[in-house]
């Protein structure tokens, strides 16, 4: 786990671009520790520069930036590549090799000299990020993994294209401009992240997932290409469905991911695991130790808040599979003093406020080891979201009714205040079979906004949405159209619950999850892996019936026959739980002074871009209590601690 950063420029290097290089990877140090290099070709106006965390080959012999055995390639990566040794063993079989040491990176550059930059990149299972100099094309590339674990920026300023692994790299360029992409912003407020290709800035992108992108001077940016799509791994595995029975669906899957956690084991250095005591991470953990000699380290962070703390089942896990169990139990201040790091450690604006505790889950893990591997993303692959279920059954219902009644309907109901609403609920709560729902003024406000949907996928997108009409908050913006709104990049896949799975893992898992544990992990120097994300679990997913991942309501149905082998199902099994802080309460007690100064009417006003109307509307009804609004200030919130911290000093607004 490292960070890369670096340019190419239409003209001959002059002055001092070693120093150049050298700024730009000094602001990303965090990534990369233990070491820092660059490499620089001044006639063909190149640089490359790199931060190392050392994991595999810890010597000389594994530094970055380095260069191919023939000479042609000089590479700077970020990640890991789990089936390196078996690559390398392939490549010793075609002819004699002698290697400098035993790191991916030095199997990397061989491949590509092999086998050609895209067969190599299908033949790689990992994460990561790189940029690979052709010297002899005098041609730059930049790949991303399949997924999207590991983060890559790019864009032409002026006549220098720049890159690296956070936007701060590119800033330290002083050809970088920062102006501000109002349009991104509006998808800031809609899905609390901003989404692929989309960054802050105007003209700076990300690179899609499974893409890669080659660049020469003098020539227009070409567009990504695809080796890899999740579109395509799940329109292959419904063309080519499992057919197996329940136990050998099981036993594959088992066999799977047992691989996948053996290869993501491989370290020079202490690894350990995140474990919240939930099916995902549980199940990772019990892999792990199933494949282990020792107690394998685990880390979990408690809250006394009862709604919030998953410690007490992570504690239960881990001594059923006798870990070596770490558990914090963090108070509010040590939660509310994270939040002035986030703008610095998320880089461009990020509202995902389970952002907080992640952030202090890496830094417990951190003070013992230099890995950690996670339970992300079994939701997406099997299942496990409620929401799923949710829409499906609400669309079913809903699809009946004519968009012109339910459009008369969605005005009645926000007609009536939320509050009326609410003074109804312990009446409704008497009826028989009626449960009280908490805040139902606030849930039938939202439900309403999507009763006209004419498909569910418009349904899903906005029960997902955040603000509902962006535009209105950003001013001067238009919001563009992203995976999630664009029917023609949609993958053809039948079934409702299939289509949402897809659409979340192309959005909400690269640009929100993957993105937070990133963020909040290399802010502290720490490696995390994900194999829920090797690609051949991913497809395998893809080719199970929607039977086996969800079955009598409940999600993950597969993955959790494959748990039970392990731990009991009495550890595991209850309600579903948030990874999250109490933000409403924290808004009206501890950091209302904080978010006060941030959303001051006049504050708003002077930067000119947002609706300072619209937001202290809603700044007023939560501190009344009227309606809770703790996402959409949320959002809010973050980016004005951003530009806060943007323009002290050197940002520009546009």
């Amino acid at each position: 786990m490292c960070g890369i950063a670096g340019f190419l420029t239409d003209h001959r290097l002059e002055g001092s671009p070693d120093e150049l290089i050298r700024r730009m990877t000094d602001r990303i140090t965090h990534r990369g520790p233990d070491a820092g290099a660059s490499w620089v070709d001044g006639d063909a106006g190149v640089a490359l520069g790199h931060r190392r965390l050392a994991i595999l080959d810890l010597t000389a012999e594994g530094a970055q930036p380095m260069v191919s055995a023939s000479g042609r390639y000089v590479l700077v990566f970020n990640g890991e590549i789990y089936n390196y040794l078996e690559i390398r063993a392939e490549l010793e079989r075609t002819g004699a090799r002698t290697w400098r040491g035993h790191s991916d990176t030095e199997v990397m550059l061989a491949a590509f000299e092999d086998y050609g930059l895209e067969d190599s990149l299908k033949r790689f299972v990992g994460m990561f990020a790189l940029a690979l100099w052709d010297r002899q094309h005098r041609e730059l590339v930049l790949a991303r993994d399949r997924l999207g674990e590991k983060p890559l920026y790019y864009g032409r300023c002026g006549g220098t294209f720049l890159f690296g692994s956070e936007l701060k790299a590119l800033r330290a360029h002083p050809s970088f401009g920062g102006v501000i992409d109002r349009n991104a912003l509006a998808l800031l407020f809609r899905h609390n992240y901003i989404p692929t290709p989309h960054s802050i800035y105007s003209g700076v992108h990300k690179l899609f997932p499974g893409t890669y992108l080659k660049v020469r001077t003098g020539r227009e940016d070409p567009q990504p290409v695809a080796y890899w799509s999740v579109n395509e791994a799940a329109e292959l595995g419904q063309r080519d469905p499992f057919v197996g029975s329940d136990e050998e669906a099981i036993e594959q899957l088992e066999f799977l991911l047992r691989r996948a956690v053996r290869q993501q084991m491989l370290s020079d250095v202490p690894l350990g695991a995140f474990l919240s005591g939930g099916v995902d991470s549980s199940a990772i953990v019990a892999l792990m130790q199933a494949q282990s000699t020792v107690p394998i380290r685990t880390f979990t962070i408690g809250f006394q808040e009862q709604a919030y703390n998953e410690a007490e089942h992570a504690k239960a896990v881990a001594r059923h599979l006798g870990t070596d169990h770490t558990e914090l139990y963090v108070t509010p201040q040590q939660a509310i003093d994270v939040i002035p790091l986030l703008p610095t450690l998320y880089d461009e604006p990020f509202a995902d406020s389970s952002q907080v505790p992640t952030f202090l889950l890496s830094a417990l893990a951190r003070r013992h080891v230099t890995v950690s591997l996670s339970g992300d993303a079994g939701d997406e692959l099997f299942a496990g979201y409620n929401r799923y279920v949710i829409t499906q059954k609400a669309w079913r219902s809903l699809s009946r009714v004519p968009v012109g009644v339910r459009t008369r309907m969605a005005n009645l109901i926000t007609s009536i205040p939320p509050h009326a609403f609410d003074a109804m609920a312990p009446i409704l709560s008497r009826l028989p079979g009626v449960q009280r729902v908490a805040l139902l003024g606030d849930k039938l406000h939202k439900g309403a906004g999507v009763l006209a949907s004419r498909t569910v996928e418009q349904l899903y997108h906005g029960l997902v949405s955040h603000w509902r009409d962006p535009s209105a908050v950003v001013a001067s913006s238009i919001e563009p159209l992203t995976m999630l709104t664009d029917p023609s990049r949609h993958p053809r896949l039948d079934g409702d619950v299939s289509r949402m799975m897809a659409l979340d893992q192309l959005t909400y898992l690269p640009d929100d999850i993957l993105t937070k544990v990133d963020r909040a992990a290399m802010g502290v120097s720490l490696e995390t892996r994900v194999p829920f994300l090797d690609h051949r679990v991913v497809e395998f997913a893809w080719r199970l019936p929607l039977g086996l991942k969800l079955r009598g309501g409940v999600g993950k149905w597969v993955l959790r026959k494959v748990l039970y082998k392990y731990v009991p199902q009495r550890l595991i099994e209850r309600p579903k739980q948030g990874f999250g802080i109490p933000i409403d309460a924290w808004l009206r007690g501890p950091l209302r002074g904080w978010a006060e100064e941030l959303l001051s009417e006049e504050r708003l006003r002077r930067e000119g871009m947002l609706n300072s109307k619209l937001i202290r509307e809603k700044w007023v009804e939560h501190q009344s209590g009227a309606r809770n609004w703790q996402y959409h200030l949320w959002d809010v919130l973050m980016f004005q601690a951003w530009l806060a911290n943007e323009k002290a000093p050197g940002g520009r607004v546009g």
